[in-house]
């Protein structure tokens, strides 16, 4: 948990927790006019289930960014600086319901896909991605999750965190909407016809038979790609509300979004929480996350 630092550097508070500066990514240096990429926040977990936190995410993903990472990316042989970026910040989420903020959150990403802006949204919970996704027409929508997540309602609320997917397939079909790295399952989820690979068919098929599978059975050429950081082994990610073991390797997720970045057009990172990130590495990684699908989507694109 980021509860002090002790070396000088600036601060600021957000609830009870200390964040070092900035509040915006650190390589979103352009205007709105100019970004081809739109970063904003949503600092919202009213549906969490079992541990709350994830509202911090936002804040502790621009704060590792900032704090540990160098500006070029080798691995992309990529300067961030040569990057069109923007970052909005973190939407107002003074809401007394998921409708409420699902209602705010789709206004501005509808305003984003329409300008043409490339969104990444840093969450917050899984509830908030239907709302960016769905501002979307005529794409595919590819998670990487521990859970199901296509439960019609639960816990009397058809916008819970538990909901995400299904209310993603309410307006695409379950032929263009797949999950992969589940291990955490309703029965019904189990039986439905619902498109998921689960996480031990990956450890024991490797990663190149994922992505294959992935390219066979969800065949279009616009992608959105939702990162639910539960996905992710919680050795490498245990800062997150839900954890369930046997995750995906970091390395498979880079894999992934470096396959799918000539398709991809909008990206988020949700279930990250700070409160429960003692070394603070799950916001390391979610941080390291957007860099690598800015990284690979600039480079498979800009330099064709």
């Amino acid at each position: 948990m980021l509860k002090s630092i002790e070396d000088g550097t600036p601060t600021r508070e957000v609830e009870n927790m200390t964040f070092p500066f900035p509040n915006k990514m650190f390589f979103a240096k352009s205007s709105y006019e100019d970004a081809d990429y739109v970063v904003f926040g949503v600092p919202y977990d009213g549906t969490a289930t079992f541990r709350k936190g994830t509202r911090f995410g936002p804040a502790g993903i621009r704060a590792d960014c900032a704090i540990n990472f160098e500006r070029y990316l080798y691995d992309y042989r990529l300067h961030l600086d040569d990057v069109k970026a923007y970052d909005e910040g973190d939407l107002e989420m003074n809401v007394s319901s998921p409708e409420e903020m699902i209602a705010r959150v789709s206004k501005y990403s509808k305003k984003l896909v329409s300008d043409g802006k490339f969104p990444i949204m840093l969450g917050g919970e899984h509830s908030i991605t239907p709302a960016v996704a769905t501002a979307f027409d005529d794409i595919a929508v590819l998670g990487i999750d521990a859970h199901g997540d296509s439960r019609d309602e639960f816990e009397g609320s058809k916008n819970n965190h538990g909901c995400a997917m299904r209310r993603i397939m309410d307006k695409f079909g379950e032929d263009r909407v797949m999950w992969v790295g589940v291990r955490a399952l309703d029965k019904s989820e189990h039986e439905s016809s619902a498109k998921f690979i689960d996480s031990l068919s990956i450890l024991k098929n490797g990663i190149d038979w994922t992505i294959s599978k992935i390219k066979k059975d969800l065949p279009y050429d616009r992608i959105y790609l939702s990162l639910d950081i539960d996905g992710i082994d919680p050795a490498f990610a245990p800062g997150t509300g839900t954890p369930e073991p046997y995750g995906l390797h970091p390395f498979d997720v880079k894999q992934i979004i470096n396959a799918f970045a000539p398709k991809m057009v909008g990206f988020d990172v949700v279930e990250v929480s700070p409160p429960l990130d003692d070394n603070g590495i799950t916001t390391i990684l979610g941080a390291r996350m957007v860099c690598d699908v800015v990284g690979a989507t600039y480079t498979s694109r800009i330099r064709q």
